[in-house]
């Protein structure tokens, strides 16, 4: 597996000393020491804030946590089109949840990819790519994929995308099942689709309405499943492994637009 560049770590970065144990993914935080003794506390789906300091999120994730998950999902990816045929280098891909670049540049620098779009809904993940890998997308919008405006879907539409990928986004309330939905809407017939989610959220006693969608939808007659894979994710804070399913999906025929409605429906949401 490709090794993920990071930049040169700069900062003092502190754990809490009891762990947190008791806390989701998204609730854990963690604490800045800065010039004077300040201390910042962050949470680590406060990605604004994250994204202002450069060079944090990957001291944070990839130096400290060991996440391996864009040169995971980008190498099964490369593996699934071979399979299939393709080759990577041919894809037009929307990478959905970009933060500050680090998938895109694994797709670009690794794998070749030409054409690269970056989504995300703050501006400062957008800030920071620009900032970090100014020559990676071609594009990056700023966007709430829950409520894409008529311009926005009009210009997206215009990439005539064959691939959507997604890593470390989805869930936790960072991308909605709607967002990831309407993403995936973009992507023509017969284009492609890699992502991670939490292990958990492929368990049938996980009922949450992401959790349904994302069973209903990769076992649905839409998607050919080309590869699922559990992995390491990272490390939690306190070292313990964090493992996800790594997955390549191929559109097979045009979702309903009425799919996730259904589905919400179905779970009285």
């Amino acid at each position: 597996m490709m090794p993920i560049p990071t930049l040169k770590s700069r900062y003092r970065v502190q754990f809490p000393a009891n762990g947190a144990h008791s806390l989701g993914q998204d609730e854990v935080t963690f604490r800045i020491i800065e010039q004077g003794g300040r201390e910042v506390p962050i949470r680590f789906h406060d990605y604004d804030q994250i994204y202002l300091r450069p060079g944090l999120y990957e001291q944070l994730f990839y130096d400290r946590l060991k996440c391996v998950s864009p040169a995971k999902v980008g190498e099964l990816l490369e593996a699934s089109l071979k399979a299939g045929g393709k080759n990577i280098t041919e894809l037009r891909v929307l990478d959905l949840g970009a933060g500050n670049g680090m998938m895109g540049e694994v797709l670009k620098d690794s794998h070749g990819v030409a054409r690269l779009v970056g989504a995300d809904i703050i501006p400062e993940a957008r800030d920071a790519a620009y900032r970090d890998r100014p020559d990676v997308y071609d594009e990056y919008y700023v966007a709430d994929f829950t409520d894409l405006s008529a311009s926005d879907t009009e210009q997206l539409q215009d990439w005539n995308f064959n691939c959507l990928t997604s890593v470390a986004a989805l869930g936790f309330g960072d991308i909605p099942p709607r967002a990831f939905f309407n993403a995936l809407q973009l992507v023509k017939k017969d284009g492609w689709c890699a992502f991670n989610i939490k292990e958990t959220f492929l368990d049938r006693a996980d009922q949450s309405g992401f959790s349904r969608f994302i069973r209903e939808l990769i076992f649905s007659k839409y998607l050919d499943v080309y590869h699922l894979e559990r992995y390491c994710h990272r490390l939690s804070m306190e070292g313990i492994p964090l493992y996800y399913f790594a997955l390549v999906v191929r559109k097979t025929g045009d979702i309903p637009d009425d799919f996730l409605d259904q589905i919400e429906v179905e779970s009285g949401q």
